[in-house]
């Protein structure tokens, strides 16, 4: 750490403001964008973690900044992922490596997520009230349950051909909550 500092005739930080020489900014951020870990480069230059990300976020080159957006996933993108693994399609890891998604655990969180909304259009499951005693009804109750499992199955249907709205069209259609009125 001496033989770095010896070597670059910049000053590490003026006493007088506490602020870094700008030319030893650009050289830390130049190192960090050739690949030097922004842990060893805050342990090789004694820095805050919040001192590099803002020089990095001012200093850096527009390719870096390119380089680290996040990707951002839609909802029918997240549901197709999982349906994927849902089904056997493709492992965990599969469709990490496939999506380039960062970690395994993203899509375990998608897992759970979509487990408790499973849209099912095409596999039918019977309802609780099936699974019970077959008791004496009228024509009226089972005229109600279909209209039931009708009205159950339209929903789901719904709710997916407003993901897909959304996606393509790229407008929210769902109102948010605490909209307020006009």
């Amino acid at each position: 750490m001496e033989k770095i500092k010896q070597d670059t005739n910049y000053l590490e930080r003026s006493s007088k403001n506490g602020r870094y020489d700008k030319r030893l900014i650009l050289k830390i951020v130049k190192e960090v964008e050739e690949g030097l870990p922004r842990k060893e480069a805050n342990r090789i230059y004694g820095l805050g973690k919040s001192s590099l990300n803002s020089w990095m976020k001012h200093y850096g080159s527009e390719h870096y900044h390119q380089n680290q957006k996040r990707q951002s996933y839609t909802r029918l993108q997240k549901r197709t992922i999982v349906t994927a693994v849902e089904q056997g399609r493709m492992t965990i890891k599969e469709a990490q490596v496939a999506y380039n998604l960062k970690t395994e655990k993203t899509i375990r969180d998608w897992l759970l997520r979509y487990k408790e909304e499973k849209v099912d259009i095409c596999i039918e499951t019977q309802p609780e009230m099936a699974k019970q005693k077959p008791t004496l009804r009228s024509p009226d109750t089972e005229a109600l349950e279909r209209a039931l499992q009708e009205a159950e199955l339209k929903i789901k249907a719904l709710n997916t051909m407003i993901d897909v709205a959304e996606e393509q069209l790229n407008i929210d259609i769902r109102k948010k909550s605490g909209a307020k009125r006009s």
